[in-house]
């Protein structure tokens, strides 16, 4: 305040030492300063600093410019930068009234609730479900590319026993029943297609290991640490197939640290479990040990259900070829599956289902133009043929006969 302004003030009942005139109200003198005295009124401090004019009955109290400052740098701290934590600054910093800092208390308080609610805001809409996210690889380079990733977050998540199921890449003209010769598929044409490996490959089990290993070259080639750009070196040990015709490989990378090497079984059947438990203990739980596209399928038989139910006849049932004692063996060793790209035909169109270990199962549908793939629902379980083919009513699609005919809409 302006210092030669008119100001009111009161004297203590202990302070006679003024002067001036007015009135004595017991023992209390009242005087006033007129606005156009040139004189300045003394001025006196207290012990905590607080400057006032007068006498000390009616304070005229200043914040000083740090203590401002410090409030001031307190709420805009927390409001701007999100941080919910604060220093609490004490009201004498502030003067001799403790309102005076609990206000600015208050105010960074109510910034950090509103900082702390923006957050939480941005992060529920960013935050999404990862099913959503999951599309069909069209390329022979994004399935690779989809694969490597999902083994990568699972090995990050520490899952380091790994399943993995993919399809393989496969020249379009090689799909036709009763044709003598089919030749292999190069991983560097353009043309390729990903097909299921399922019986319309002539060439059989050997076929198809031809199209896995280099399928299972490439996944391992993104996904393990290169030295400068340089992925490391693959080995290839075919000693775990016995008969040498059961399509079974096991690929190595040598990385620049031993800690870093990657195994991967390609095809292997109930009787390689041997060989994974081996390579499982001596790879410890750090290294990674991964089984691609096993011989045995995610669909029971009843060899299989009756396997899974032990006793006597889930022995017999082992033996006869039932997958229940493999599948209780590598469960034991911690494999689980952390991607699943499968193929079927529904209703005469190509269907596609898809699932990584941190996400739900999801299916799609291919349209006709053959260019893309339509997601037509989602399970927590792997669904079934009547299950797909209930999603594919819901959604409307017909037999492909019917949309190819024109009697039922395109999809």
């Amino acid at each position: 305040q302006d210092r030669k302004t008119g100001l009111e003030t009161e004297d203590d009942d202990d302070d006679d030492d003024d002067d001036g005139g007015g009135d004595d109200r017991g023992g209390h003198k009242r005087s006033a300063i007129p606005s156009s005295s040139n004189e300045e009124t003394p001025r006196k401090k207290t012990a905590e600093g607080n400057i006032y004019y007068g006498t000390k009955k009616k304070k005229k109290m200043k914040l000083s410019t740090a203590a401002l400052s410090s409030a001031l740098l307190v709420a805009s701290s927390v409001a701007g930068g999100g941080v919910s934590a604060f220093a609490v600054v004490p009201s004498t910093a502030f003067g001799r009234s403790p309102s005076t800092g609990s206000v600015a208390l208050r105010m960074a308080e109510e910034a950090s609730d509103e900082s702390s609610s923006s957050v939480a805001e941005a992060t529920a809409a960013i935050a999404t479900d990862p099913t959503d996210s999951l599309t069909i690889p069209l390329t022979f380079d994004e399935m690779v590319r989809d694969a490597s990733r999902a083994a990568s977050d699972a090995s990050e998540a520490g899952v380091n026993r790994q399943i993995l199921r993919v399809l393989l890449p496969r020249d379009p003209t090689n799909d036709q029943l009763g044709q003598y010769f089919e030749n292999d598929a190069d991983t560097d044409t353009l043309n390729l297609v990903l097909a299921p490996p399922d019986e319309t490959w002539q060439g059989g089990i050997m076929q198809l290991y031809r199209a896995a290993a280099p399928t299972c070259q490439e996944i391992l080639r993104r996904f393990s640490k290169g030295v400068a750009g340089v992925p490391p070196k693959l080995v290839e040990d075919r000693s775990v197939d016995e008969s040498g015709v059961d399509g079974v490989g096991l690929w190595m990378t040598q990385s620049s640290s031993p800690s870093d090497d990657v195994c991967c079984f390609v095809q292997p059947t109930q009787e390689t479990v041997d060989a994974v438990e081996s390579i499982h203990e001596q790879a410890g739980p750090e290294r990674m040990v991964a089984l691609m596209n096993p011989q045995w399928r995610n669909a029971d038989d009843a060899l299989d259900a009756a396997s899974k139910g032990g006793g006597f006849l889930g022995g017999v049932a082992s033996f006869l070829g039932g997958k229940g004692r493999s599948l209780d063996r590598l469960d034991e060793m911690g494999f689980r599956t952390v991607y699943t790209l499968e193929g079927y035909v529904v209703k005469g169109g190509n269907i596609r289902m898809v699932k990584r270990f941190d996400t739900e199962w999801a299916v799609f549908a291919e349209n006709d133009s053959m260019t893309d793939f339509i997601k037509v629902g989602t399970m927590t379980t792997r669904p079934t043929y009547q299950d797909i083919d209930k999603m594919l009513d819901d959604k409307g699609i017909a037999l492909k006969y019917a949309r190819d005919i024109g009697l039922a809409p395109k999809l």
